[in-house]
């Protein structure tokens, strides 16, 4: 699969989560939002699959409190 088709795949699952999030907000039947929730879920998982084999590099953030790290400058 090309790049472009896997980040056409992420668009559609970043926007089916949104969907889903904001139909949550809304008014539902306690079996609707047993449906939404698994739907959430189940693209939650299918973004965070698609984004680790799309993108392997994984890059840590500094912990919040923690200053960054400063390169030596060698003379």
């Amino acid at each position: 699969m090309t790049t472009d088709e896997n980040l056409a795949r992420l668009r559609a699952h970043h926007n089916n989560i949104s969907r889903y999030r904001r139909l949550l907000r809304t008014r539902l039947l306690p079996l609707e939002r047993q449906f939404i929730e698994r739907r959430l879920s189940e693209e939650v998982a299918a973004l965070q699959s698609l984004s680790a084999s799309t993108f392997p590099i994984a890059f840590n953030e500094p912990r919040p409190g923690r200053p960054l790290p400063v390169a030596e400058v060698m003379p």
